[in-house]
């Protein structure tokens, strides 16, 4: 699986996208034959290799002529229709939903009506299709990406002055983590946050995976503390392994009892846990106690934390993220004397490959046919040895 990494530590916006994606390889002819088929007045790249503290990246900027026009989503959909731009490329339009419903919302209007102001720019625009365009273009599969800073101050927008994150950028980096800025100025633009949210599946540190390219994207600020610029990592996941960011979420505790520990764990598990564990542990005082841990996606930690806060006689809880490698995996089913019995069959590394017979399926046959379950599990297994077994 061809995964992308993105090193937001400058932050992120739309042109240092594009000229991190074409930095690492993806085509400037086909990216520019793809923006003139939108029948756009104008809208020509301009990249040039610049340095931000002597790192060397690309800078895009983007030429056209000043427009006095308010787009709409459906302006731009339309555009998008009819230019002959890849089928897979187009699936990135909803970049600029997600504009659009973060737009709609500050201003309390619908997404129908909301106008994109800067954001439907031509510049704004191009930076976008030309990004959609360049990641299909790397074929890339599955993005993940670092805690995004926003930067501190304020900024001029076309509804005056306001704070930094601008209305629409905190509204489309709900529930995205952020990481702590120093640095004065908007570091995350509108575009920019649109387009993580809508590539990026997870947030944390770079994934198992071999680099292959990497692209470095500048941004127009010049900061003598801190080179500005985007990295992008493209690269493999390792042969027979799936690379995955999740996160961890648990709380030690000492004064909860086994019911209400149980009760927790089973609510976890239906609100989307990946997993749920409890370890002996021993704290102050000589107490003994329990870390009740939760493993979940980026999406789901907010409501594992309600559900440990809520449940339970905890104080706090604590996150983080890791990295997991899980083995490929996929349904499997085989027949024994007492009828079929599923369970999951893994690849492992070296290429070989390992059933494991499901607990209910083995546990349903074991009680319809008065069986202990054992021998269904052993039977189950042995079949798939039987079947795996080279011809003689």
């Amino acid at each position: 699986m061809n995964h992308a990494y993105l090193d937001c530590a400058s932050g992120i916006s739309g042109d240092m996208v594009l000229g991190a994606v074409i930095d690492a390889g993806a085509p400037l002819e086909s990216l520019q034959a793809g923006i003139d088929s939108l029948g756009l007045p104008s809208g020509r790249l301009n990249v040039a290799e610049v340095k931000k503290n002597a790192f060397r990246a690309l800078q895009v900027t983007v030429e056209y002529t000043p427009e006095h026009v308010h787009r709409h989503l459906h302006h731009i959909a339309r555009l998008i229709d009819g230019s002959t731009i890849a089928p897979r490329a187009r699936q990135l339009a909803p970049i600029f939903r997600r504009l659009a419903e973060a737009e709609a919302k500050v201003h309390g209007t619908t997404v129908e009506k909301v106008h994109f102001h800067e954001l439907g720019a031509i510049d704004s625009i191009v930076d976008i299709v030309g990004t959609a365009i360049g990641w299909c273009a790397l074929g890339i599969e599955r993005a993940i990406a670092s805690p995004v800073p926003t930067g501190r101050g304020f900024v001029q927008i076309a509804h005056g002055r306001c704070a930094i994150p601008a209305p629409a950028t905190a509204e489309l980096l709900k529930g995205i983590p952020l990481a702590e800025s120093s640095m004065d100025g908007e570091r995350t633009t509108p575009t920019g946050a649109a387009i993580l949210v809508t590539l990026v599946e997870t947030f944390g540190p770079p994934p198992a995976m071999t680099v292959r390219q990497i692209g470095y994207g500048a941004g127009q600020r010049d900061d003598p503390n801190r080179a500005n610029l985007l990295r992008l990592l493209v690269g493999d996941a390792p042969s027979g392994r799936l690379g995955d960011s999740v996160w961890v979420v648990e709380t030690n505790l000492d004064d909860a009892s086994g019911e209400l520990i149980g009760y927790c764990c089973d609510r976890l598990w239906a609100a989307g846990a990946l997993d749920v564990a409890t370890t002996p542990i021993h704290m102050k005082k000589g107490r003994p106690g329990v870390k009740l841990t939760a493993l979940c996606q980026q999406a789901d930690v907010r409501e594992m934390e309600r559900i440990m806060l809520c449940e339970t006689t905890t104080l706090g809880v604590r996150r983080y993220p890791v990295e997991r490698t899980i083995l490929p995996r996929q349904p499997h089913a085989v027949c024994t004397d007492w009828g079929t019995v599923q369970g999951v069959l893994v690849e492992l590394p070296d290429g070989s490959r390992r059933f494991a017979p499901e607990y209910e399926a083995c546990r349903h046959v074991a009680n319809e046919h008065h069986v202990p379950l054992r021998l269904v599990d052993q039977a189950a297994r042995q079949e798939f040895a039987r079947q795996s077994a080279p011809d003689d």
